[in-house]
């Protein structure tokens, strides 16, 4: 018996015969549908096979505000190294005059080399020609252009700045008929009623594929004998980044790179003798004059480890094998690999024998559980870590090697002024990458787009 079809799938069948290739606004026009009749009519047609969609996308790329006034007054740090090459200034004079931007162009300008500060003078080592990010600018200027046609490595480092680079990507789907419906004759087909014809699929309710993955994951790590902690989302600076060794004029702490809470501080940071000690490291061993306002500022924290960096100086644990798995907040330039919300696995091994050998190990135990079988590891440089390993894993779809987990042991300049007296193994790394991997995705938006084809879709056991 022929199949039996709504007024709206015929209407898109008529179309599409007339016209192979069409968009669902050009559809929209062509039957008189509305959007949602038309959303509706292509997914009955695709679902009983006889419409093909072909998705793509495109992006381009422009200035965004902080953009457009770097490409008309210069970078920040451009300006604060062309104030200095008069000579030394002052560094209550260079606030001044320049103002909001003096943060990130003196953490820039500090990170490259290419200013010296001593007590309260600062003073030009090198004014290079061009600095990162310059050409980039001179390249968009007030077009918009594709990606392709920048140098990747200098358009990158504009990305990770906000309000430099506006990204719009476009999305176009393409609707055409299947050949199995390019000879269909659906002039008689109402009268008809189908008594064999299949009933419409019913989707049961599931848990979020990201959702899976964290649950698998923390599965995995109690199985190996781990405890998980928790902590609180908003932690004050002196966890986030004092306790961990990172120095206070470091560009991570910058607002381009951390989210603060506006006006709030920690009223109870630590312990005077755990405060006390880890500003006398910072003082010796990175020579600033450590100031605890900086340390009492609230933010939304940036990695787990200071969940666990907390727990250990609690506890002082002689052994332990804890994880602390969650969400972390990074004020980032959202992209295919990139959110500014994401969730993280990190975690912690102590014990007097604890080595680099043992933390690949359960490196290694960890990613045969999850099903990945090709990993390496690479020699790399964390702030709090020494030594530090960079694991590797083959995504056997790209046909290449990628960044993972992060891992290393705890140096002595974090565990010492908090009285942890053995070796710390930890490791760390985003979860949604290993789901994007588990679920074959490019894109890690993908997991927030809320799209019911794909949800429906994606198996649960990978």
């Amino acid at each position: 018996m022929s199949q039996v079809f709504h007024d709206i799938e015929k209407k898109i069948i008529v179309s599409l015969k007339d016209n192979p290739k069409q968009t669902p606004e050009s559809l929209e026009k062509s039957t008189n549908l509305s959007p949602d009749q038309i959303r509706r009519g292509i997914e009955w047609l695709r679902l009983k096979k006889l419409a093909n969609v072909d998705e793509s996308k495109t992006s381009t790329i422009s200035l965004g505000k902080n953009g457009l006034e770097s490409l008309q007054k210069g970078l920040p740090e451009r300006r604060l190294l062309d104030s200095l090459s008069a000579g030394s200034k002052k560094l209550s004079d260079l606030q001044r005059e320049l103002g909001s931007i003096f943060g990130p162009a003196m953490g820039l300008s500090r990170k490259n080399n290419w200013v010296e500060a001593t007590s309260d003078q600062i003073s030009l080592k090198t004014n290079p020609s061009i600095l990162p990010g310059e050409k980039t600018l001179k390249q968009i200027g007030d077009k918009k252009l594709s990606q392709n046609d920048i140098d990747k490595n200098d358009l990158s480092l504009l990305l990770k700045r906000p309000d430099f680079i506006v990204e719009d990507i476009i999305k176009t789907r393409i609707i055409s008929l299947a050949d199995s419906a390019k000879s269909l004759d659906i002039s008689d087909s109402s009268g008809a009623i189908d008594v064999e014809a299949k009933v419409p699929e019913v989707f049961v309710a599931r848990t979020h594929p990201l959702k899976d993955t964290l649950d698998e994951i923390r599965e995995i790590f109690v199985t190996l004998g781990f405890s998980e902690i928790i902590g609180p989302m908003t932690q004050s600076s002196f966890w986030n980044f004092d306790a961990l060794f990172t120095p206070q004029d470091h560009p991570a702490r910058e607002l381009q790179d951390t989210f603060y809470l506006d006006g709030i501080s920690a009223k109870k940071i630590a312990t005077p003798d755990q405060i006390r000690k880890v500003s006398e490291s910072h003082k010796k061993n990175w020579r600033y004059n450590w100031d605890i306002h900086e340390a009492r500022k609230m933010a939304l924290r940036t990695h787990t480890t200071c969940v666990t960096i907390q727990h250990l100086a609690e506890k002082k644990p002689d052994e332990a094998r804890i994880f602390s798995l969650g969400r972390v907040f990074r004020n980032e330039k959202v992209s295919y690999k990139h959110l500014v919300e994401f969730n993280q696995i990190e975690g912690v091994v102590v014990g007097k024998d604890a080595n680099l050998r043992n933390l690949m190990g359960i490196q290694r135990e960890f990613y045969k559980r999850i099903g990945i079988t090709k990993i390496k590891f690479w020699p790399t440089f964390f702030p709090y870590t020494e030594p530090s390993l960079q694991t590797m894993v083959y995504n056997e779809r790209l046909g290449k090697w990628i960044e993972l987990f992060g891992m290393g042991i705890f140096r002595p300049e974090v565990t010492k002024p908090l009285g942890i007296t053995k070796p710390v193994l930890a490791w760390g790394g985003g979860i949604e990458r290993i789901a994007m991997l588990k679920y074959g995705l490019d894109d890690v938006r993908e997991f927030y787009n809320n799209n019911l084809n794909w949800l429906r879709s994606a198996t649960k056991c990978q």
